[in-house]
């Protein structure tokens, strides 16, 4: 898995700070193209950039929620879902949730459908003019496949420790869809993570033929952005930097 049941998101850098009461958000129950209704949750901004969450294999539970509530913090409406509609009912999910069972029945294109409705429920909710996806490890790889699926409205798609390779969770591994990527790609890893080695990243930026940025940082492990881990602190707040960066390149585009 990704990040603990306990994990708690880092604080936005200075000049993004949560205001106080922070950002609360609502869970929604949306419905995918082939009829399946799968939760979200939305947290509110007056921003024209979204943001759309895909959650580790763990699916939608608290820290990916506080996670769309710092987004909105920082004037960008976010809403984060769960993948596990179709065969687990709706969430969102707790502690002892068996996640592997479901996460093994998962598809390339199940996973697109969610994300086209997530980005249509943004647009609907907010008014959002376009929107980029987030993803952690699992959903990081699913966030970067996103690049290759022509959605409506999607400007851009960021990837914390997103597994590269094809095989076992991924029917279709990043490296694999690089080569059809059609908006930019922001990709954050590890150093000392074990999950994915320095020659795939290699091979997935070189794959990738649009604008793109890899960031790897050296000694940080596997989900290192957690407010926990002081030890990464500063990597945490650099990774929230490029990614408001990141933001703000895609409004200009």
């Amino acid at each position: 898995m990704c990040f603990p049941f306990d994990a708690i998101v880092p604080d936005l850098p200075p000049g993004f700070q949560v205001i106080a009461g922070g950002a609360a958000g609502e869970r929604l129950e949306l419905r995918s193209a082939d009829g399946t209704a799968f939760s979200a949750y939305l947290a509110r901004a007056e921003g024209s950039t979204g943001v759309v969450i895909l959650p580790d294999v763990r699916g939608l539970f608290r820290f990916y929620e506080e996670l769309a509530e710092r987004f909105a913090a920082a004037g960008h409406p976010a809403l984060a879902f769960d993948y596990f509609g179709r065969t687990a009912g709706l969430g969102p999910r707790d502690e002892d949730f068996d996640y592997m069972p479901h996460v093994r029945q998962t598809t390339t294109e199940t996973v697109a459908q969610d994300v086209a409705a997530a980005l249509a429920a943004l647009r609907e909710h907010t008014g959002v003019e376009r929107a980029i996806t987030v993803g952690f490890c699992f959903g990081g790889a699913q966030s970067f496949v996103q690049a290759t699926e022509g959605h409506e409205g999607l400007a851009g798609v960021v990837g914390f420790y997103g597994i590269l390779s094809s095989g076992g969770l991924l029917d279709r591994g990043a490296i694999e869809a690089a080569p059809d990527a059609k908006v930019p790609v922001l990709g954050l890893f590890g150093g000392a993570d074990d999950h994915i080695p320095p020659d795939q990243i290699a091979a997935f930026e070189a794959a990738l033929p649009v604008e793109k940025e890899i960031k790897v940082y050296d000694g940080a492990p596997h989900s290192f952005f957690d407010r926990r881990a002081e030890q990464y602190a500063a990597e945490s707040q650099d990774a929230w930097e490029r990614i408001l960066g990141f933001v703000a390149k895609v409004e200009t585009a």
